[in-house]
């Protein structure tokens, strides 16, 4: 625990002017980001009695080794660089919402010659419009469902719209005249276009004209005696009223805004919103967080801005956003908003009418999700803290084991053998510092020399990084190249090494406790690994499968925790994790190997030139009957890449052909 005293800036040395500023771990990783208004009134708060501060506060000025800001010129840019580094450095003493569930929404992707309606999550895309998001993908479905019959827009996916047109009939939707069946020609793509362009519009809340005219049309039809295509008219006309009733009116002036209300107590907050568009509501998403800062109802209500419009441009953002408190000050977040939007926003508290009820019912399941989460919530902060000291307790340690990795090795009967090491910070998954390993030093099956070899590279790399800022004047070996990457994230993540700016850097931080998958052998090679490494500070244990035994280096007897017991199920919960990461990366470079290709065996072609091929030409094939100067016309490649595929796919024996083993022709069919 560090004294505050000890790194506080000199007096006067701090600037009265707006910034942003940081503190610093021992490690030097940034812990806390936060704005002022004046920085000097700010950080000078901070350095005050720790008898008087906020637990959380006192938590983080005594983590914290160092402070250091920015000064900017606005409070509007002090809101933006904020949200920028808490994003980019993941403090631990900031707020951040987990969602709580992945939210799908509608989309209609505008940019493929063919739009397609779907139900998406995750991150937008370009070329994609939006609308939602919405509480259940089932709501979705069912709307569309409705809408299909008006709107007969592409729903199937690539592979199927491309088979169709190979094989001349349409899909199922086709022939119940749910899709116009742009794959067959039915219509051409301007006019496939157009129709999703009325989805659009129709989703978007331009409903009253479009209503009209279908029910002109039916008059029109009716008058003519032409019945069936009245009747039909007449259908089409009550689906989009059934598909408008399950989003019933809720604000009678066709309003666009999002309603934010928060629950909170003193450990957690739930955050909820309500999107209405055109008066009606499109859709709801909530957050859930841990406040590990002091905080009040506006600063989450700000926090929850930042998540919410921190990517968003344009129409995502709402004319109104109507909350329950008013950032202090709010000038510069409606600013912020109006930069955003590129138009005003009206930043608010409804106060009367339909816009105050609709917030007493945003507030309602706020409240409802706060206690759902409260009751059924496995990372319960009560829960977390008995199981560490459990831990702690049962293996002899000086402390809660607030950091935890656990290592496991896995093969195919010796072959493609693997590593994983996944990270459990405050008894949670922390996934963006997972990584995994290939066994590098020998070939064959032999997990308790893998294991050895796992902890020395990890462990190696810890004392490279400390050599490299000055925390380590000892002979350290240098690491040895190594292939760990982050579980499914791409870029750069959290642990990951950069330049010495208080960015996580790759494996720079020690856990207190190192978990391996196994028994004593496994157990006596994770430790001999460390000692060989001059590390005597980093606890290690083994959990075996069979009874659920925990092991100590050098201990005869397995220590037996009661099975009723938290720190127990915490160690399960990290083991078990460990062991589905190792198997996904083995099953991933398994199924690579089976997917391999006679243009894999090419030098110096890529990814993205072998599908340039395959699209050209349609099959390896038809690519490997090609001329040199039939392949040239491939756009991105060379004579010389040309000549190297034409020689590489000479060179290799083509497959057997197919038999059909019903008559014995053989199949000549073109290869995938």
């Amino acid at each position: 625990m560090a004294d505050p005293s000890s790194y506080r800036p000199k007096p006067g040395q701090i600037p009265d002017s707006p910034g942003v500023y940081k503190f610093r771990d021992e490690h030097g990783r940034v812990i806390y980001v936060g704005k002022a208004k004046s920085l000097r009134q700010r950080l000078s708060s901070y350095f005050q009695d720790l008898a008087g501060l906020h637990p959380r506060t006192r938590t983080m000025v005594t983590t914290a080794a160092a402070v250091e800001w920015t000064v900017v010129s606005t409070e509007v840019e002090a809101l933006q660089l904020e949200y920028s580094w808490i994003k980019e450095y993941d403090p631990r003493f900031n707020v951040k919402y987990r969602d709580d569930k992945s939210y799908p929404s509608l989309a209609v992707t505008m940019g493929e010659e063919f739009p397609r309606v779907q139900v998406m999550r995750g991150p937008k895309k370009k070329g994609v419009r939006y609308f939602g998001p919405y509480a259940h993908a089932w709501a979705i479905r069912e709307t569309v469902d409705l809408m299909l019959r008006v709107f007969p827009v592409r729903t199937c996916s690539a592979g199927v719209f491309k088979r169709s047109a190979q094989i001349g009939r349409p899909c199922l939707l086709g022939y119940i005249g749910k899709c116009s069946a742009p794959c067959v020609g039915r219509v051409s793509a301007e006019e496939h276009r157009e129709l999703a362009e009325e989805f659009c519009d129709f989703m978007a809340g331009r409903t009253g004209a479009y209503l009209r005219r279908l029910e002109q049309a039916m008059r029109e039809a009716a008058e003519e005696m032409e019945y069936e295509k009245a009747a039909r008219l007449r259908d089409d006309i009550e689906a989009l009223r059934r598909a408008m009733e399950k989003n019933a009116v809720v604000l009678a002036d066709a309003t666009d805004a999002d309603l934010i209300a928060v629950a909170e107590d003193e450990l957690e907050a739930a955050v909820q919103i309500f999107h209405v568009r055109g008066g009606r509501v499109r859709g709801q998403r909530g957050w859930v967080t841990d406040k590990v800062e002091a905080v009040d109802t506006a600063g989450l209500v700000e926090h929850a801005l930042q998540q919410l419009y921190g990517e968003e441009k344009g129409d995502a953002v709402p004319k109104e956003v109507l909350v329950p408190a008013l950032p202090d000050p709010v000038g510069p977040v409606t600013q912020w908003l109006t930069e955003r939007r590129g138009a005003r926003v009206d930043l608010r508290i409804p106060q009367r009418g339909d816009k105050k009820d609709l917030m007493a019912t945003v507030q309602r399941n706020a409240q409802h999700a706060l206690v759902l989460h409260k009751t059924k919530r496995a990372s319960d902060l009560t829960t977390r803290s008995r199981a560490l000291e459990e831990i702690a307790e049962a293996l002899g340690l000086d402390s809660a084991p607030l950091r935890i990795e656990c290592f496991d090795i896995s093969h195919l009967q010796g072959q493609d053998v693997v590593a994983s090491m996944v990270v459990f910070e405050d008894g949670l998954a922390r996934k963006s510092e997972y990584r995994r390993f290939q066994i590098k030093s020998f070939a064959g099956q032999d997990d308790v020399r893998s294991m050895h070899e796992v902890v020395s590279r990890r462990f190696r790399r810890y004392l490279t990084e400390k050599v490299r800022t000055g925390e380590w004047q000892e002979g350290a070996e240098e690491a040895e190249g190594t292939d760990e990457a982050a579980d499914g994230a791409g870029g750069v993540a959290p642990g990951e090494a950069r330049e010495d700016d208080g960015r996580p850097k790759r494996f720079a931080y020690p856990p207190q406790l190192v978990v391996v998958d196994g028994a004593g052998p496994q157990v006596a090679a994770a430790r001999r690994a460390l000692d060989e490494l001059g590390i005597s500070d980093v606890a290690v244990c083994g959990l075996a499968k069979r009874l659920e035994e925990v092991w100590l280096p050098g201990d005869e007897d397995p220590v037996v925790l009661p099975r009723s017991s938290e720190g127990l199920y915490l160690l399960q919960r990290v083991r078990d994790e460990a062991h589905r990461f190792a198997i996904a990366y083995q099953r991933g470079k398994r199924t690579g190997v089976l997917k391999a290709g006679p243009l894999d065996a090419v030098p110096g072609l890529g990814d993205t030139r072998k599908k340039a091929l395959l699209k050209h030409f349609g099959s390896v094939k038809r690519l490997r009957a090609a001329t040199v100067e039939q392949i040239c016309e491939t756009p991105g490649i060379g004579r010389k890449t040309a000549e190297t595929v034409a020689a590489a796919l000479a060179a290799a024996a083509p497959p057997a052909p197919a038999v059909n083993t019903a008559t014995g022709e053989i199949m000549d069919d073109a290869e995938e």
